[in-house]
Parts: structure tokens; sequence; C-alpha cells
């Protein structure tokens, strides 16, 4: 049913705005950045809901250090396409600087059918967001909702490292993601239910069939099987402009999958227990409040510092990063993240010392291309 802490694969997609050099707004020239690297990359270069953005792809890897440098490359190639068209490739949750016209979802079949069907929610403007979404495999379907069932309590940590995404519209949101807030008006969007495979079958198929969803490919939990390959992906997270927080994310959560995998046997018990409505409490909070500030536990509902969660999340999942190998590298990545803060933080903190959101996408930009080695 399962594969073992050695066997298990990453991949990251990650999402990215294209945003005009001088005036820092998002503009409607992903065709052509998609054009030019076409031939380089191929399918692991794909368009996205809106016009303004693209999604890259890696390939399924079991190396940390490999994973590195496939999101380099992926970010350098389309990052110079981006400029050949006269924009920059950044990388936040949602645009600092808001476009000057509302730009047009991507003229591909799917999502113009989407974009009639939901159009309350389709606005061109606050509802662009982007996320880094990351897979984990090879996992059969019992496989992916068992880990899907027992990983449910620990993503709303995984949330708050990720925060990446307190301006919209060119104002604070006072969120440390408001990604988080503005993707979860999608159907869906929210804490994946415990299912076994027959009601995973049952209630994907009555979310369709009753006109909630489109399609399978709408449903949007927070950790989901995948339709088209053989993983759990994880939808938690803001796209993160520093790299090492990419990589740190898909091994802790790799690490994450190994543990809670190990314990899906006979001996393993149940899942555990968590209230849904406390479960959303506590994604609301790391939404706010990011790895800074309050967190809400939800397995015992006690209201903690976020660092404490993290700690948590990090011992939880130490067994499987042993496993994989990967705990030392886990701790060095991320020992900067918790004494800096997240992307929000220092977002906010760079807006703070210029006064300048220009100055915010710039430094986003720099960031996103940027090999830390």
């Amino acid at each position: 049913m399962t594969a073992t802490a050695v066997d298990l694969t990453m991949g990251v997609e990650e999402e990215f705005f294209l945003v005009d050099r001088s005036t820092r707004a998002p503009v409607a020239r992903a065709p052509q950045v998609l054009d030019a690297v076409s031939e380089l990359l191929g399918p692991q270069a794909q368009p996205e809901f809106y016009a303004c953005q693209i999604e890259v792809c890696t390939t399924p890897t079991r190396s940390g250090a490999d994973l590195r440098e496939q999101l380099v490359a992926l970010r350098a190639t389309a990052a110079r396409a981006a400029r050949e068209a006269g924009c920059l490739l950044v990388a936040a949750g949602t645009a600092v600087v808001p476009p000057e016209v509302p730009i047009p979802v991507t003229d591909e079949p799917r999502y113009q059918r989407m974009a009639r069907y939901y159009g309350a929610l389709v606005d061109g403007r606050l509802g662009m967001v982007c996320g880094c979404h990351v897979h984990i495999g090879t996992l059969d379907r019992p496989g992916a909702l068992a880990l899907a069932n027992r990983v449910r309590p620990y993503l709303p940590a995984v949330q708050a490292l990720a925060a990446n995404s307190p301006f919209a519209g060119g104002l604070d949101s006072g969120c440390a993601s408001w990604r988080s807030v503005e993707f979860g008006r999608w159907p869906t969007a929210g804490p994946a239910p415990p299912l076994d495979p027959a009601g995973y079958e049952q209630t994907a198929d009555a979310l369709v069939r009753s006109g909630i969803l489109l399609d399978r490919r709408m449903i949007y939990w927070f950790a989901r099987p995948s339709e088209h390959v053989p993983t759990l992906e994880f939808r938690i997270a803001d796209v993160n402009a520093d790299v090492d927080t990419t990589v740190l994310l898909a091994l802790l959560i790799r690490g994450l999958s190994a543990t809670l995998l190990a314990e899906c046997g006979p001996r393993g018990g149940a899942p555990p227990e968590v209230p849904a409505g406390r479960l959303w409490s506590a994604h609301r909070y790391a939404a706010h409040y990011g790895h800074r500030g309050e967190a809400l536990d939800p397995l015992t509902g006690e209201t903690v510092p976020a660092r404490t969660l993290t700690s948590a999340l990090l011992r939880r999942a130490g067994p499987g990063l042993e496993a994989t190998g990967d705990l030392a590298e886990v701790r060095r990545l991320i020992a900067p993240l918790t004494a800096r803060g997240d992307g929000a933080a220092h977002q906010r903190e760079l807006y703070r010392r210029t006064g300048c959101l220009d100055a915010v996408v710039d430094e986003l930009a720099a960031t996103t291309t940027r090999d830390p080695g």
C-alpha cells in the first residue's frame, strides 16, 4: 500500500507572477514567456489560470540536492524568458502591486469554463494567487488517503512556515498569507475530510455530479490524491522567493510523510481525531500570523507561539527525516527562517525601511532567481 521512507519521491510545482519591469504590476505576457521556454522545458512549464502567471514543475526526485538544482534551473530559464518579454519573474503568494487593468483568464477551454461558472470569484485583480505544491510518491490511492488522513493536524504549521503574501491590492492585508484567505473562497479549498478509498470516490463523484465542482481537478483540499500521477499533493504553501524555503518545505513534508506512513500498519492505530472547527481555526491562525505570533495547536486546542508548532512539526517529522538522511539539512534550512521570520515578515520589513512597494517587488524578483549555493 505504501512506500518506505527511502523510496518516497518529491516533486514541486511553483507558480509565479509576471510583472512589468517598469510598473511592477502583473501583465498578461504568459503566452510569450511560455512560447520562449517551450523547447527547453516542454511540459515542465505550463500556463496558469490568469495570463500573468506561469507554473514550472520539477521531475520526481529522492534527492534534496537534485531538487534544488532543478528549481534553480527552472527559475533561471523562466526568468530569462520573462526579461525578454519585458517583465520580471516574481515568487509571491499575491501580487504586491495591483494590476493596472484586470488580467484576463488564460485562453484555455477549461479555465474559460471555470471563469464563466464561478464568475464572482474571477476578478482579474485580488483573486490572483500563486502557490507551491509538493507531490509525495509513489503512492497508490489507499496509501495516499491513509497519509492524507494522518497529516491533517500538522499542515497549519507548514502553512505558517510558507507564509509569503502580506500585500493585496497595494495594501497590507493584515495577514501573513493573504493567498490562503483569497484562495479559500473556492469550493473545497481547505482541510481534506478523513476518507477511505470508497469514501473518496463517493465524495469526488458527488462534488462533480452536484455541480459544486466542474471536475475532479478542482478538488482543492490541502492534501489530495492526485488524479493524474501516483502521489499525494500538498497544496498548503505560498510560493516563496527564497529557493531554500521551497527545498525546506519539500524535505519537511517528505520526512513527515515517511514518519506517518510508517505508522499506517496494524500497530499504528487510528489517525488522530481533530474537530473540524478547531482545524479550520488553526489554519486561520496560520494565515493571519504566519511563523510569527500565535498559533492554535490542532491537537490540543491550546494557543501557543507559532514557533512552538514548528518545533513540534520538526520532532514529528524527525524519524522520517533521519531515514531519508535529511534531518541535518532541514535543521540548517529552518534556522535562518526561524531567526529572520517568514517571507511575509521579510516583505513587511523591506516596506517599512523603504516605504516603497516597487522595492519589495524588485527584491522578490532578485531573490526568486538567486542561487543560494
